[in-house]
């Protein structure tokens, strides 16, 4: 009998109908297992191992800043290494004159913008609600909030739990916004505009999107136009844009910036925490366009939202600062050939049952499959070296696949790995139903 299997009872987490494996070495995207068997993390564990583990960079941070000290309040220790740490955050998505809050994950994050967001309408336009609008095919946390706030159906909790809040507009892909064959398109967008306009532009405050789609749907990619006419949506009406890219942000999808795709989508706050802390460290960082951030401290704002006890302290923003460096060390002409190369591999795959479709960009796919079949695929997967996270989510019946997110810093080997690995599961799949 495992002995653990009591003490497994005990421990409230996530599960999957599949044997979890134990691990006692990592290098890089790799996990080594018990007996010498090593398996490629092809998800970059929970979409957030971006630069791969035992990073020499990331240690090297940490022990420099725990030789010092390792917790000191921003308010009361002065706060050097988390200023060293916004600047390079900032200069490294390309919007260094940003203001940041820093909090300790993403679903803080999203909080911490939504108080932000509030504030800022307030005291610029007199809004009389705080409303924040998101679509039927969205995840922006796990507090009693933010699964309340948004469209992810697999955690959506009981409507008399649910705060009175909820998705309201359909985000623009076919499974959950049906144009009787037509494709999604920048049109999609005036659903955003009916919304805010049926609510009234001054009951609200922001609409928060994640400019791509990450695990509930799997990976869909907005039509082109769509982010930008959202933003024009918003500025006629004095709403804000807040884009969650706690997955996508810092090269996920190939740019610094998932938003950085289109012309003319920047948002007014910006979300980040995943590929910042990279698995090291929780974290999370609110960027605040500088056209807006100085309403924040007017004298008619409220206080500042709480960031938290543990809000990025100096051995966190220690590790960031060693993923920043890990990430600027990597040659981004042949980081962009390997998810070209991923790409197109991978869409591949839709000559070969069971796969249905294959989308996405940069570091970032969805690609799914039949109904019923995504932990047999999986399970195959494993069984070749290769491990990914599964997404379940969109349409009726709700589509499921698995989300194919390397960490960044892999080699090409480890990626034609990856992807024979995937390949022949797929054709195990096929050949033995």
């Amino acid at each position: 009998m495992d002995p653990y299997m009591y003490q497994r009872g005990r421990l409230l987490t996530s599960a999957r109908p599949l044997p979890d494996f134990e691990v006692v070495e990592s290098k890089g995207p790799w996990l080594y297992r018990a007996g010498g068997h090593r398996v490629f993390d092809g998800s970059s564990g929970l979409l957030c191992a971006n630069v791969g583990q035992n990073s020499p960079r990331v240690l090297a941070r940490i022990e420099r800043q725990f030789r010092a000290y390792s917790f000191g309040g921003a308010a009361v220790v002065q706060p050097h290494i988390q200023m060293e740490l916004m600047n390079r955050l900032c200069d490294a998505v390309g919007r260094p004159e940003d203001s940041v809050a820093l909090t300790t994950c993403g679903t803080l994050g999203v909080e911490v913008a939504v108080g932000l967001a509030r504030n800022i309408t307030r005291v610029r336009g007199g809004k009389r609600r705080g409303d924040i609008l998101t679509s039927t095919l969205s995840y922006h946390g796990n507090s009693a909030l933010t699964v309340a706030l948004a469209g992810n159906h697999a955690r959506q909790p009981r409507p008399e739990d649910a705060l009175g809040l909820g998705p309201a507009f359909p985000p623009p892909y076919p499974p959950t916004h049906d144009h009787e064959g037509r494709a999604c398109d920048a049109s999609c967008a005036d659903e955003v505009a009916t919304v805010i306009d049926n609510r009234g532009a001054e009951n609200v405050a922001a609409v928060l999107i994640e400019p791509v789609n990450g695990t509930t749907g799997g990976a869909y990619v907005p039509p082109d136009g769509y982010l930008r006419r959202v933003a024009d949506i918003c500025r006629e009406r004095d709403v804000l844009v807040i884009h969650d890219e706690v997955l996508t942000g810092l090269w996920r999808t190939g740019t610094p910036l998932a938003s950085n795709h289109w012309a003319g989508a920047e948002p007014d706050l910006c979300i980040l925490s995943k590929g910042l802390g990279a698995g090291y460290t929780g974290v999370g960082a609110v960027l605040v366009s500088p056209e807006i951030a100085p309403l924040i401290r007017h004298k008619d704002a409220d206080p500042l939202p709480a960031m938290g006890t543990m809000a990025t302290h100096p051995l966190q923003a220690a590790a960031c600062l060693g993923v920043l460096d890990e990430l600027e060390s990597i040659d981004l002409d042949s980081f962009a050939a390997r998810g070209e190369q991923l790409g197109e591999s991978l869409r591949a795959l839709t000559a070969h049952w069971p796969v249905r479709d294959v989308r996405g960009l940069g570091h970032l796919y969805g690609v799914e499959v039949e109904p019923g079949l995504l932990w047999p695929l999986m399970e195959a997967a494993e069984k070749h070296g290769v491990f990914f996270y599964p997404f379940t989510g969109a349409g009726h019946p709700r589509s499921e696949g698995l989300v194919v997110a390397p960490p960044l810093n892999s080699a090409d080997d480890d990626i034609r790995h990856l992807v024979a690995a995937l390949t022949t599961a797929v054709i195990d799949l096929s050949q033995n139903h």
